[in-house]
């Protein structure tokens, strides 16, 4: 019998690819508390009524994408898509709108059965960040500086903003009969995703990545052209914030969101540099989805950005970060030896939070411990052996300097150990 191996779309992260995975989570964490956002820790499953409900029946993700089961009560459960959806559910249950303008974020696994290629996979991570209660621009300005700044911070300085904005759902209707009447009285041009979404979801024709199909997009009807008043001026006072606030970007009426629930202003941030899956941030307003979901109309916007995109930009750029090497190694000869020197691990560690210590564990010759060592990458190597518990002292060895070994007592190491670090 073969080894078992993972299921196809869902990936390991392994040991040396973890510490760049942490620094992208803490990069934004960090930007995340400086603009006062708090966390929220959401459940992984969730009723399959919730995603019918937000995302909407008709569009691929419910109808193709979804992992979806019954329990063994006979419940309809999916594992997430995606997070905005289970945010605004966990606000509405647990009265966090209620006079509350909340800033939340979260982050974790998601999970789409769609096609794995570079950049997209069947689990996949995100960290979303969702604002509720305020209608104004400002807000909108706020959410996309902040996602700059993550870019920003991250040294990711040749990505692009996009903006558009998708106008009322009242305007975004007329917009659509017009799309559709284009599209059909071309529909031997479409290709077959085309042709399916013509129906169900036109506006995502807009954002078909087919280059046989940019032609026919690229003289679509615009939906800028067709934006209420309202949504007009909102859209011109973001620019203008975004503008005061020095920030670059692009108009792009082809932007899109292949979800029901937004309206109004949409953002992408995108990239050359990762093929078609250029998207490595995206979101936008989505005021009418608590009222969707049984609360009160209530003002929202948010976006997710993709950890694994995020972290292959990196990876690419050639900006990824080491694990970091122990500071020492210690090696015990002996089984005397072995057990004081646990108990002295133990009184550096509680003396030095910082310290990054590995102790030698498995046995093995004077020589063999001190290759596992220098493989460690440690920069010193501590030797207790039988001379050294005699005398109460330690034997250090430095082994990424040129430095003459010294032999302390052992009261004077956790000095000698601050000094260097």
């Amino acid at each position: 019998m073969g080894a078992i191996q993972s299921i196809r779309g869902f990936a390991d992260i392994l040991p040396t690819e973890t510490p760049l995975w942490r620094h992208v989570e803490n990069t934004v964490r960090s930007v995340l508390s400086g603009y006062g956002y708090q966390e929220i820790r959401l459940p992984l499953v969730e009723r399959t009524e919730l995603f019918a409900r937000s995302i909407g029946e008709v569009t691929d993700i419910v109808e193709k994408e979804m992992y979806s089961f019954e329990d063994r009560g006979g419940e309809g459960i999916t594992l997430r898509p995606e997070g905005t959806a289970g945010c605004v559910r966990a606000c509405l249950e647990h009265g966090l709108l209620h006079n509350a303008q909340p800033r939340l974020w979260y982050q974790g696994p998601m999970f789409r059965y769609e096609r794995p290629q570079k950049g997209r996979l069947r689990q996949f991570h995100q960290i979303g960040v969702e604002v509720f209660g305020m209608e104004g621009p400002d807000i909108d300005a706020e959410v996309i500086l902040l996602s700059g700044r993550v870019l920003k911070n991250l040294g990711l300085g040749d990505v692009r903003l996009q903006l558009n904005s998708l106008g009322t759902s009242a305007a975004r209707a007329v917009f659509r009969e017009k799309l559709v009447e284009y599209f059909r009285a071309r529909f031997d041009q479409l290709d077959e995703d085309s042709r399916r979404r013509l129906d169900t979801n036109p506006l995502r024709i807009l954002d078909s990545k087919n280059p046989d199909m940019q032609a026919l997009i690229e003289a679509a009807p615009k939906l800028p052209d067709y934006l209420d008043p309202e949504s007009r001026a909102h859209f011109d006072a973001l620019t203008g914030l975004l503008d005061a606030a020095g920030l670059r970007y692009e108009l792009n009426p082809r932007l899109v969101r292949g979800l029901d629930y937004y309206s109004r202003t949409v953002f992408e941030w995108v990239t050359d540099r990762l093929g078609a899956q250029g998207t490595v941030l995206a979101g936008g307003r989505y005021d009418g989805l608590v009222k969707q979901l049984g609360g009160k109309p209530t003002p929202a916007v948010g976006f997710a950005m993709g950890l694994e995109r995020l972290v292959a930009l990196l990876q690419e750029s050639g900006q990824a970060p080491a694990a970091p090497a122990p500071h020492a190694y210690l090696v015990t000869v002996g089984d005397a030896a072995v057990s004081a020197g646990m108990a002295l691990g133990e009184r550096l560690r509680d003396a030095l939070p910082g310290l990054r210590l590995t102790l030698n564990s498995g046995g093995g010759s004077f020589k063999s411990q001190f290759k596992r060592a220098d493989k460690s990458g440690a920069a010193l190597a501590l030797v207790l052996a039988e001379s050294e518990l005699a005398a109460g002292t330690i034997t250090v060895k430095h082994l990424r300097a040129e430095q003459e070994q010294q032999t302390l007592p052992q009261e004077a190491l956790v000095e000698y150990l601050r000094n260097l670090l």
